[in-house]
């Protein structure tokens, strides 16, 4: 069940922004860092006249206080899907938990973790809904 609160995206977007993911993995391939990812990502998003924002505020409350900016997301689709870029050799708990931790901060229903150091990126799309 979908809590009423939270920000859903269409599939559509979804589709859009893995097709984007996998055009930038096809022309880079493996092996280079998280931000030449995002930076290609943003420039592909962008071709696809797709709204989005890299490195986004995201704000952390303790007790009902803002804590100041307690995050960056690597990338927020259209204000409605997190993507957190990895280039790493396997996915881990950690990471999950950090999707997770900032999907609930922004009261988005889904993100991605999308690992771009794997040699198919359909390997790589982790797809994450709370």
């Amino acid at each position: 069940m979908i809590k009423k609160d939270l920000i859903v995206c269409s599939e559509n977007l979804i589709d859009s922004v893995l097709t984007a993911a996998t055009n930038v993995h096809k022309e880079l391939g493996p092996g280079l860092f998280e931000s030449v990812y995002e930076s290609a990502m943003m420039i592909e998003l962008a071709e696809m006249g797709i709204n989005a924002q890299n490195q986004a505020e995201i704000s952390a409350f303790y007790k009902g206080q803002n804590l100041g900016i307690g995050f960056r997301a690597d990338i927020i689709v259209e204000k409605s899907l997190l993507l957190e870029l990895k280039s790493v050799d396997i996915l881990t708990d950690v990471h999950l938990a950090q999707v997770i931790t900032y999907l609930k901060l922004l009261k988005y229903k889904r993100g991605f973790l999308l690992n771009f150091n794997c040699t198919l990126m359909k390997d790589g799309i982790k797809r994450i809904s709370i």
